[in-house]
């Protein structure tokens, strides 16, 4: 049966290609989209994720971490109270203005916190100690800004809403969704900055002790702060990579692609296999004349699509690691985990039999008796 089965799908050689080319199509289609989509989400979420703080107090509705609301910073007083709590201090995540050299103005994300080595943000630096930050109008900025603000180096500065800062470290891996560059200010140096920001913190990062019961914590922290939301790292994490799914459309997008790929993949197997099934009509009647049932002949048709689901998801992935390090050039990161591409795996392989079905009405309506036919 195996071997039917391969000389059926092999017989024409241009059509195996052609079968091929619409696996691999969809797959590389599925692959680097998601991927590219996945990526993007990575970046929403790089910060939380990396930061030391175990419980996120935020303001009320606050919907991811780029976009926050004010509130009284006097409130991180009151989570310190809390029993359980090792340590907890605001932080301030604001967008400004920076002057370029050339004299343009573009956007930037500033994150402000009064310790950062505490909190592990930044957690790559290249420069002068975190502690310097707060020795002067002193700011680091985030390597990849130079795509938006051009190469800058340790020692230059930069003007923001009309003071002068030094450039004194260089972070990795510190980006945000919306593509703004991230940079890093002291906490007073930041509230100092913009009139709305005096007294007022956007998250308190929190620590628990070892032995904190954390469901605990957050219920004292809701009770004394009533007009905050808090959450875990995990939850705060996945809140705010579901606003950029839900609320922008990216998750509808995303999956329109994906019918597409898939869409595409199913009408270029289904015509390949119905084709060959048509084609072979005698061999399969040979097959049930000598005693073969319709079951025999499915399973023809399913290593046919096994065959057709291995080879073009092997030229598919293998196409989509090649774009890895070209999208990577752009700034854009294409994640391929382990569990995902084998999900695309499992998926091309039904993707496959599903398209195979539409041939297996056809052939179980041959009669045996064909084959004995002039």
């Amino acid at each position: 049966m195996v071997s039917l089965a391969r000389k059926n799908l092999l017989h024409d050689r241009l059509r195996f290609v052609i079968t091929v080319s619409g696996v691999a199509f969809a797959v590389t289609l599925v692959l680097v989209q998601v991927g590219l989509f996945m990526g993007l989400l990575a970046k929403s979420t790089v910060t939380i994720e990396n930061a030391s703080a175990d419980i996120w107090v935020t303001s009320r509705e606050t919907p991811n971490v780029d976009f926050a609301h004010t509130f009284a910073e006097t409130n991180v007083l009151r989570v310190r109270g809390v029993p359980g709590v090792a340590r907890a201090d605001n932080l301030i995540v604001q967008f400004m203005n920076i002057q370029l050299p050339s004299g343009a103005e573009e956007g930037s994300l500033v994150y402000a916190l009064e310790d950062f080595r505490a909190w592990n943000l930044p957690w790559k630096v290249e420069g002068r100690p975190l502690e310097d930050l707060r020795r002067g109008n002193n700011i680091m900025m985030d390597a990849s800004a130079e795509r938006r603000y051009g190469p800058f180096a340790l020692g230059e500065y930069r003007e923001m809403l009309g003071r002068r800062f030094r450039i004194i470290g260089r972070t990795e891996g510190a980006v945000s969704f919306t593509t703004t560059p991230v940079v890093f200010m002291d906490f007073k140096t930041a509230q100092e900055q913009l009139q709305t920001l005096q007294g007022k913190a956007h998250y308190v990062l929190v620590r628990l002790q070892p032995e904190a019961d954390r469901d605990a914590v957050m219920a004292e922290i809701r009770r004394r702060l009533p007009y905050n939301d808090v959450h875990t790292k995990e939850e705060w994490a996945r809140r705010s990579r579901a606003y950029w799914v839900v609320s922008t459309g990216l998750g509808m997008n995303m999956g329109i692609t994906v019918f597409l790929g898939v869409l595409v993949g199913i009408v270029v197997v289904a015509q390949t296999l119905y084709t060959s099934a048509v084609e072979h009509v005698k061999e399969f009647g040979t097959v049930k004349a000598i005693g073969g049932s319709n079951w025999d002949i499915y399973r023809i048709l399913g290593e046919q699509a096994l065959i057709a689901a291995l080879v073009g998801f092997t030229v598919g992935g293998a196409f989509s690691l090649g774009m890895r390090p070209l999208m990577a050039k752009l700034y854009l990161n294409v994640m391929l985990t382990p569990g995902f591409t084998a999900a695309v795996f499992a998926g091309t392989v039904l993707m496959c039999l599903g398209a195979a079905m539409l041939s297996f009405r056809r052939v179980a309506s041959i009669d045996p008796a064909l084959v004995f036919r002039a």
